[in-house]
């Protein structure tokens, strides 16, 4: 069993504060799971929509809710439309912490009907696959190559792979259409290759439409849509206040790296490291892994057209930090860094790499191995 601590943490102070809390996630992320170990297995108060038996079981909302007590779970609760506005006035009669506990997978849908019936009584909390904190850094290669959906983790190698087909295929044939995306499978599954082999790069919605003979504002909606069901990440740009000319679209990464391998063909450990999306492979699982597990809130990255780039600008209490990732075990300082020091005023960069060894480049750039922060996680940037 996976101890998820730190999600399981966040989930208990979401609880105690919020009388309702929607936790979402992609499918087979855990939310199931989480919510079983941290609210508990009664039955009584679990309802899935998914089922038809709990469905009847529910009933009327208005009456069956308010005998219940302890936190309610109700699973896939995008499916019950007018939920929310009953969990409004049965908030309002108790507005108890921790009452009502809503899971569903990545929809705008999902989050619109809860923000618009729930304001000021509900929180929303994402849960992100597994984390290297959660398996143990001796298992981060395996991590970054199966993903962090735990299936996919858990499984063999062989298993892992055949999971992640199958994931693909029924996430674009019936997972997309639950959540009201209307394209095509067949469509969506040659974009999302097509986004596999832009992973790591700003995006260029030019190029795409003109390979699948599609206007922009329609590759741009399919972007979105995969955005949308937490599948992609478009990390945005940053912008400083100097004379060069900043790069201003996107970077686009699939955002769990097991998919990734799989959209591009990948079948072993030997195939990923001589790929040549293996350095842009592991820069999009480090960002993704610090992301969640640092609760950076303002991500971006930042490049100019003379080739200056940071992959990685974040506020840690307040300040300016900036991170850059290696697939390498001896790091050095490069004019690229210094430029993104100088220019953004960073208070620090710290390079991740693939090495066992933390060392300093300069005064203000500290080379860190990438198993030390994703255990560790702010702890590390303090030493």
């Amino acid at each position: 069993m996976i101890l998820r601590a730190l999600d399981e943490q966040r989930l208990r102070a979401a609880l105690e504060r919020s009388p309702v809390v929607v936790l979402i996630g992609p499918r087979q992320a855990g939310k199931s799971t989480l919510a079983r170990d941290v609210v508990g297995p009664a039955a009584a108060n679990h309802f899935d929509l998914e089922d038809p038996r709990d469905l009847a079981r529910l009933g009327d909302p208005t009456l069956s809710l308010p005998t219940l007590s302890g936190t309610v779970v109700i699973d896939e609760g995008r499916r019950s439309p007018g939920l929310f506005p009953i969990l409004r006035v049965l908030v309002d009669a108790d507005r108890r912490p921790g009452r009502f506990l809503v899971l569903g997978s990545a929809s705008p849908a999902l989050i619109g009907m809860a923000s618009e019936s729930l304001a000021g009584r509900v929180a929303i909390i994402e849960l992100a696959g597994l984390r290297v904190r959660d398996v143990g850094a001796d298992q981060l290669e395996t991590l970054w190559r199966r993903g962090g959906l735990p299936p996919s983790f858990l499984a063999t190698e062989v298993g892992s792979a055949s999971w992640r087909d199958d994931y693909i295929t029924t996430f674009l044939e019936r997972d997309l259409a639950n959540l009201g995306v209307r394209i095509p499978p067949t469509t969506l599954r040659r974009f999302w290759t097509m986004v596999a082999h832009y992973h790591g790069q700003t995006w260029n919605g030019a190029e795409l439409s003109r390979a699948l003979g599609v206007s922009q504002s329609t590759v741009r909606r399919y972007l979105d849509a995969l955005t949308d069901a937490l599948i992609v990440r478009q990390l945005p740009p940053w912008f400083a206040n100097i004379s060069k000319r900043q790069v201003r679209a996107p970077k686009v990464y699939i955002r769990d790296s097991g998919l990734l391998h799989r959209l591009l063909g990948l079948d072993d450990e030997v195939d990923l490291l001589g790929h040549p999306k293996v350095g842009a492979s592991w820069e999009g699982f480090v960002i993704e892994q610090l992301v969640t597990l640092l609760a950076v809130r303002d991500p971006s990255f930042w490049s100019t057209h003379s080739g200056a780039e940071l992959d990685l600008r974040a506020t840690m209490a307040g300040a300016p930090i900036g991170f850059e990732i290696k697939r390498t075990d001896q790091p050095r300082m490069t004019p690229s860094m210094r430029s993104a020091l100088a220019d953004l005023e960073l208070d620090h960069l710290f390079v991740i790499h693939a090495g066992a060894m933390r060392f300093a480049l300069d005064p203000k750039v500290t080379a860190l191995p990438a198993a030390e922060i994703l255990t560790t996680g702010a702890d590390a940037l303090a030493r």
